[in-house]
């Protein structure tokens, strides 16, 4: 026998009425930035069938909401760095957002090395010169949206925070890497920047990636398959942890905000599994491509850090990404790590590369943004030359000899005698004849100096994996 069932009308009222209440995402409010010289895309929630209205800079914008939601476009706007209004309003109500800039907007995403913020941190160390440098960040034209850590099985709409405004009283909680990035880009630009915050330490690319995108790549097929198995190693695991589970509470609420491109600091979490990650972080990118609607978004990747537990093989998945997918820059931290600590304290000259290299791939700026990439090798009796890209006004050594260069004929290698001519190295050694393999910075923490004139130095690689 079945009993009745009886709903109150307060309930059926109140589900009724989920939508009711006009309500942007809350990326829409005080002090946000968006991207200039795009379409932007607005979107919340609202009663069944309601007509929204946006208007901003002289746009009117209007959209029906269906099934509780709402999204428009504004045309794309030009840099604006004095506060403005956003007006949202939909019959009775009308909500006012205050002190809205257009400039270039960033994702700020990956693990620890991206989450780790500017001030303290116990028991991790200090970053180097932060107290002078949060009280120097007087930057009123630099934002910064938080997304709260948070793994979820199930993609969610919104993460209910709000854009910080840079200054010396807030600085300190921004993402220390974010911050230098954003920075020396207004520094380039003087424009405003805003920086989306998503990081949390300890998590694989994999959970950064929507279970969709990973089930399309055949290869990542075993990977799937045996994820449980995978992070259940040794080591400190996020509560909740699941595959796919940082981009549906992480990545999805954002979507499609507008944004410039990615800078993304991740890998270590990957280490064990370099192989697997030349095909996990393209398919990431292309993922959060399709999903931001940017085909060529481009992404700043910077290269793990030298530490004793970080192998050349994840340094070498990286470098090989980058060669193969269009669109994307590889920071190259060489002379920025700590062999004891996973989380080097020197974070400037991190985030002072992301700049240059957002400078020259997002932004066309001349000049060079890149340090030397290795393209090829070529052998002539007891000689092999190493030929670069992104060589810039040529190559130097930060020191009085080249060190990091190894080269074998197969069978052991030996270090090389390394000399530049012009924009070539030409590497030898006695014990080494007909020498057909090299190899730079190869190991957990490589000694290397070879660096453009710029400034920027030289990815390590292995020609046996890398040539071309």
């Amino acid at each position: 026998m079945f009993r009745s069932l009886i709903i109150p009308l307060a309930f059926v009222a109140c589900f009724s009425n989920a939508y009711a209440t006009l309500k942007p995402v809350s990326l829409f409010s005080d002090h946000m930035v968006l991207q200039k010289g795009v379409v932007v895309p607005v979107w919340g929630t609202a009663g069944e069938g309601a007509l929204v209205t946006v208007q901003y800079n002289g746009q009117s914008v209007s959209a029906k909401t269906v099934q509780g939601k709402w999204m428009l476009s504004l045309q794309p706007l030009p840099y604006i760095s004095k506060g403005s209004e956003m007006k949202i309003f939909s019959g009775p109500d009308t909500i006012h957002i205050q002190d809205v800039l257009v400039g270039e907007v960033w994702l700020c995403s990956g693990q620890s090395n991206m989450e780790r913020q500017l001030g303290p941190r116990p028991p991790q160390q200090p970053i180097y010169n932060w107290e002078q440098e949060r009280d120097a960040a007087n930057y009123p034209l630099i934002r910064e949206y938080y997304v709260p850590l948070k793994y979820s099985t199930t993609t969610i709409p919104d993460v209910n925070n709000q854009w910080t405004v840079c200054s010396p009283q807030t600085v300190s909680d921004f993402t220390a890497v974010g911050y230098f990035f954003a920075k020396n880009l207004y520094a380039k630009m003087q424009v405003p920047v805003g920086i989306i915050f998503s990081a949390f330490g300890g998590t694989p690319a994999e959970d950064w990636t929507s279970i969709a995108a990973l089930e399309s790549n055949p290869k990542l097929k075993d990977m799937i398959q045996n994820y449980a198995k995978t992070i259940s190693g040794p080591g400190w695991k996020p509560q909740g942890q699941c595959i796919s589970g940082l981009y549906n509470g992480m990545i999805y609420p954002l979507l499609p905000y507008a944004i410039k491109g990615v800078a993304w600091y991740q890998g270590e979490s990957n280490n064990d599994r370099a192989a697997e990650y030349q095909e996990i972080l393209p398919t990431m990118i292309a993922n959060w491509r399709t999903d931001f609607k940017q085909p060529e978004m481009p992404f700043l990747i910077v290269q793990i850090a030298p530490h004793k537990g970080m192998r050349p093989e994840i340094r070498e998945a990286q470098f090989l990404v980058v060669k193969k997918v269009k669109k994307t820059a590889l920071i190259v931290t060489t002379d920025c790590g700590d062999s004891a600590d996973i989380h080097p304290t020197h974070k400037q000259p991190v985030g002072e590369r992301l700049a240059i290299a957002a400078a020259g791939l997002a932004y066309g700026v001349k000049g060079e943004y890149s340090g030397p990439m290795f393209q090829q090798s070529t052998q002539e009796k007891d000689q092999l030359t190493v030929t670069f890209s992104h060589t810039g006004k040529g190559l130097v050594a930060k020191g009085d000899t080249l060190t990091g260069f190894e080269i074998s004929n197969g069978q052991e290698y030996y270090p090389a005698i390394a000399r530049i001519q012009k924009n070539r190295i030409v590497l030898f050694n006695e014990h080494v004849p007909h020498p057909t393999l090299v190899r730079y910075g190869w190991t957990n923490v490589p000694k290397v100096n070879l660096y453009n004139k710029e400034g920027l130095p030289a990815s390590p690689f292995r020609n046996d994996v890398s040539n071309n």
